[in-house]
């Protein structure tokens, strides 16, 4: 952890994606090897940023959020 010394909220966003991809992508499966892991978390990351709908971004992947953030207002 890299957190300054007596704050624990530094990591929390770190802390509660990796909680996440470990029930929903590391303890769901068994791997035989470290390549088949990698691709496993690469896999996640992929649909975690891009296809998986967030009832905290709206009902939005977090891509289509953050594009709508960035986007300009006519």
């Amino acid at each position: 952890s890299m957190s300054r010394k007596g704050n624990c909220l530094d990591n929390a966003v770190v802390e509660c994606f990796f909680g996440t991809l470990k029930s929903e992508c590391f303890y769901l499966d068994e791997f035989s090897n470290i390549s088949e892991l990698k691709d496993a978390v690469t896999e996640y990351i992929e649909y975690y940023n891009s296809r998986r709908i967030s009832l905290k971004l709206k009902g939005l992947t977090p891509i289509e959020y953050r594009n709508q953030t960035y986007m300009p207002r006519v």
